[in-house]
C-alpha cells in the first residue's frame, strides 16, 4: 500500500487512526472474555459497553449512523446517539462492536470488533434492515461487477481478469436457506463456495487477499450496517462493491425515508456507501484468516487489530501487548 501521508484531509486528525485502534481494541477484549460460553447477548453487551466507554474518550462530535439499531430497541450505541468529548471534528461513525455474535458464543473463527469513522455525511446512513452486496477485491478494472448481472456473468468476468478458469474461483456466500438458489447457480458454473454461519464483514474483506484466505467474489444478502462496515474498509483496502437495500415492510420504508433514503431500491457504488476519507478499524476476538483472537496471558492480553486509511492508503497492522490490564476493567 502506498503512504501518502502529506495528501490534504477533510480535517481529520491523524492521531484519530491509532485512537480508533483503541477502540476496537477495548470491545474485543470485553467479548472475548465470554467467547465459547454460549451467551450472545452477554458478549455483545460486554463489547457494546466497552466501545461507548472509549468513543466517550475520543476527542470527536461523533454521531452513531450505524449502531446497534433504534434508539428504542438498543441500550447503548443506538443509531443517532451522540458520542465523544464535542471537542473535535464533526463525525459520522459506523459499528459493530461484536460483529459475529453466534461466532464469538461458539467460539468459531473471524469474530471481529468493528469501527468505522468518516467525515459529518460521508457514511450512507442506512436503516437497520438487509442489503444485497456483490463485492470484489482490489486490482480488477472498474465496473467488473454489477449487482443487476447473474451470479454466473460476474463469476464469469472475474474469472477472465484474473486469468483462470471458473473452477478456480471460489465465492463466498453466508450459509441461510434465502441463498439456496444462489448457491445453485454458483455451483451451476463450476466455482467453489466457501459458505460462512455469519460475519460478513469478514467476508467482504476476505475478497481483498485471495491468496491468503481463498476467496474471490463475495456475493448474497446480510445485513445493511455491515455491509456500510464492509464498504468503509474496501474504500481503504481497495476493491469494488455495490449494494442495494432489501426493504419488504412498510415500517421498513418509512425508516429508511426519515434516514433520508428516498429510492430504497437504489443500486449503491462503493463510493456512494463510503466517502474519500475513511478511518477503518479492526481487532479480532477469535482466530480467522484475516486477524489472530485475543490472547489472555497470566500478565498480559496481546491483541491484533488492522487500522485503515483511505486517503492515504494506509493499512497497518497492530499487534499489541497489553501488559496494563486494568485499562481492560469496568470504571
Amino acid at each position: 500500500m502506498s503512504n501518502t501521508e502529506n495528501q490534504p484531509s477533510s480535517g481529520l486528525d491523524r492521531i484519530l487512526t491509532l485512537e480508533l485502534a483503541r477502540v476496537s481494541e477495548r470491545a474485543a477484549v470485553s467479548a472475548a472474555r465470554l467467547r465459547g460460553h454460549g451467551d450472545e447477548m452477554a458478549a455483545d453487551q460486554a463489547a457494546v459497553d466497552a466501545m461507548r466507554r472509549e468513543l466517550n474518550r475520543l476527542p470527536i462530535d461523533g454521531t452513531v449512523v450505524i449502531g446497534e439499531g433504534e434508539r428504542d430497541e438498543a441500550p447503548m450505541l443506538y443509531i443517532g446517539e451522540n458520542v465523544g468529548t464535542k471537542q473535535g471534528p464533526k463525525v459520522d461513525i459506523a459499528l459493530d462492536p461484536l460483529e459475529g455474535t453466534t461466532i464469538c458464543a461458539k467460539n468459531l473463527p473471524n469474530s471481529l470488533a468493528v469501527i468505522a469513522l468518516a467525515p459529518h455525511g460521508d457514511l450512507l446512513n442506512a436503516p437497520d434492515s438487509y442489503m444485497d452486496k456483490i463485492a470484489i477485491g482490489p486490482g480488477y478494472p472498474q465496473g467488473l461487477i454489477d449487482l443487476d448481472a447473474s451470479i454466473a456473468d460476474n463469476i464469469a468476468a472475474v474469472a477472465k481478469a484474473k486469468g483462470v478458469t471458473v473452477g478456480e474461483i471460489t465465492a463466498c456466500v453466508l450459509d441461510r436457506p434465502r441463498h439456496a438458489r444462489l448457491i445453485e447457480e454458483i455451483r451451476a458454473t463450476g466455482a467453489a463456495i466457501r459458505l460462512i454461519g455469519d460475519g460478513d464483514v469478514a467476508g467482504i474483506i476476505h475478497t481483498t487477499d485471495p491468496d491468503e484466505t481463498g476467496i474471490d467474489i463475495y456475493a448474497g444478502i446480510g445485513g445493511a450496517p455491515e455491509g456500510v462496515l464492509a464498504a468503509a474498509a474496501l474504500r481503504c483496502i481497495g476493491g469494488q462493491m455495490q449494494s442495494r437495500l432489501v426493504i419488504t415492510r412498510d415500517e421498513q420504508v418509512e425508516r429508511a425515508h426519515r434516514m433520508g433514503i428516498e429510492d430504497i431500491k437504489k443500486k449503491y457504488t462503493l463510493e456512494e456507501m463510503a466517502g474519500p476519507d475513511v478511518l477503518f478499524a479492526a481487532t479480532g476476538v477469535t482466530d480467522g484468516n484475516f486477524l489472530q483472537g485475543v490472547r489472555f496471558g497470566r500478565h498480559h492480553i496481546t491483541t491484533h487489530t488492522v487500522v485503515m486509511r483511505s486517503s492515504t492508503g494506509t493499512v497497518r497492522y497492530i499487534k499489541a501487548q497489553h501488559t496494563d490490564l486494568e485499562k481492560f476493567l469496568l470504571d
